[in-house]
């Protein structure tokens, strides 16, 4: 079986193309449930985020498997394959691990070093865990991700400066400056939240959170010591921001032109900065021709972000060679679990023999004394060991490679297991 991962990110697809492919809350169930169903897909774990949207899976029949989640990002894209396949990137076994834990540690992010992937890494493993899509190679393979991407930040500066988007969307720089200005935040998922944590240095005036569930609101808002709304106050709200926020994770835009328009109208040119993070996106563009307002996507955070890229770019080297280590760590336990099956019904085989054996004489050794009896016993299972023990070293040692393949069918064969 492989590990096959397959996807599309901001760095071979229009962030149009992102939005239609982007998955959220339920979309993701019914997307771990319909791959699932698939013959040549066993284990699946579906990661969807801003500036990506990737499938994992545990390939029964890898090209079985290819086929069947491409057919799943053109469903999704409502496209034909024909249209969506080269924008499509695969990686498989190796690849495949290298991928996922170099995007854990930042280094195959837009963003050089960001910080928030590893959490997101961490929430699509756990969605998938609990819906049972994750079984016992992706679980593994999500928790050695975690760890290669918390050594990449503890161990080296891949994280130094500005590292994501919640972050860049903060200090942007049209407003001058945040202090003594009055934010909102519109939403209360990660992204929300990290945006509200990066307000707190920059010394708003005031901070107002507005989220469709109002008790979410007023959790988080308590963090800034700020106040709560719900979403049908945000025309009144827009009337008197300097700088809106927004991050929401809806699956369409809930920041519509034709309804604040009017109340955005009202401000008399005031300067209003608009920062939306969402794919898909939060703000209808036509909100951005309005006079004195200044609209901010993904793209153009992106891009204010890479400040500090070089020094960050340094540090690669040192991350590769962590996510070097960890893939090797995590082969070796993989392996080692894979033919753990084979080297147990290999002994369990022994015992069985030995047992059958020592009980065939126990006749003959009748007058032995109890102290001999259990003499007798550990010699034959010392045998047993010594006799079981080059080739017990050898299937693990080979494991995973071709040899050791070959090893592990011999000892099948030869042993009748």
């Amino acid at each position: 079986m492989s590990i096959v991962v397959i996807g599309l990110n901001n760095k071979c697809a229009p962030l149009d193309l992102l939005e239609q492919v982007s998955l959220r809350g339920a979309d993701i169930d019914k997307a771990h449930d319909g791959l699932r169903q698939c013959d040549n897909v066993g284990e699946v774990v579906v990661l969807s985020t801003c500036h990506r949207t990737e499938v994992y899976a545990v390939a029964e029949r890898f090209h079985g498997a290819y086929d069947d989640i491409r057919s799943f990002f053109a469903d999704r894209a409502q496209t034909d394959l024909n249209d969506l396949a080269d924008r499509l990137y695969v990686h498989y076994d190796d690849d495949a691990v290298r991928h996922l834990f170099g995007l854990a540690s930042g280094i195959d992010s837009s963003v050089i070093g960001e910080t928030e992937i590893l959490g997101q890494v961490k929430n699509a493993w756990e969605v998938a865990r609990v819906a049972g899509a994750a079984g016992p190679t992706l679980n593994m393979l999500f928790r050695h991700a975690t760890v290669a991407g918390k050594r990449a930040r503890t161990d080296t500066g891949i994280s130094r400066n500005i590292t994501s988007v919640s972050q860049a969307a903060v200090a942007i720089e049209r407003l001058g400056t945040l202090a003594g200005r009055d934010a909102l935040v519109v939403g209360a998922g990660d992204m929300a939240t990290g945006m509200l944590e990066s307000l707190a240095s920059a010394k708003p005036a005031s901070v107002v959170v507005a989220n469709r569930t109002k008790e979410r609101a007023i959790a988080l808002a308590k963090r800034a010591e700020g106040r709560a709304i719900g979403l049908a106050e945000l025309p009144a709200q827009l009337r008197t921001v300097d700088l809106l926020l927004t991050g929401t994770g809806a699956s369409s835009m809930i920041l519509d032109h034709a309804d604040l328009a009017g109340a955005i109208s009202d401000r008399n040119g005031r300067p209003l900065v608009i920062v939306d993070v969402a794919v898909p996106r939060d703000v209808d563009p036509q909100l951005g021709l309005i006079d004195g307002v200044t609209l901010l996507d993904m793209e153009d955070l992106s891009e204010f972000a890479q400040r500090g890229r070089s020094e960050r770019l340094r540090e690669i080297a040192a991350v590769d060679e962590i996510v070097l280590e960890e893939v090797q760590r995590f082969n070796d336990v993989r392996s080692a679990r894979e033919v753990a099956p084979l080297i147990t019904a290999l002994h369990s085989e022994a015992e069985a023999i030995r047992q059958a054996e020592l009980d065939r004489t126990n006749y003959q050794l009748r007058d032995l004394t109890t102290e001999q009896a259990e003499a007798v016993d550990a010699l034959t299972k010392r045998i047993v060991a010594k006799m079981l023990y080059r080739p017990t070293v050898a299937i693990k040692d080979e494991a995973g490679s071709p040899k050791g393949d070959r090893l592990a069918d011999s000892v099948r064969d030869l042993f009748g297991l």
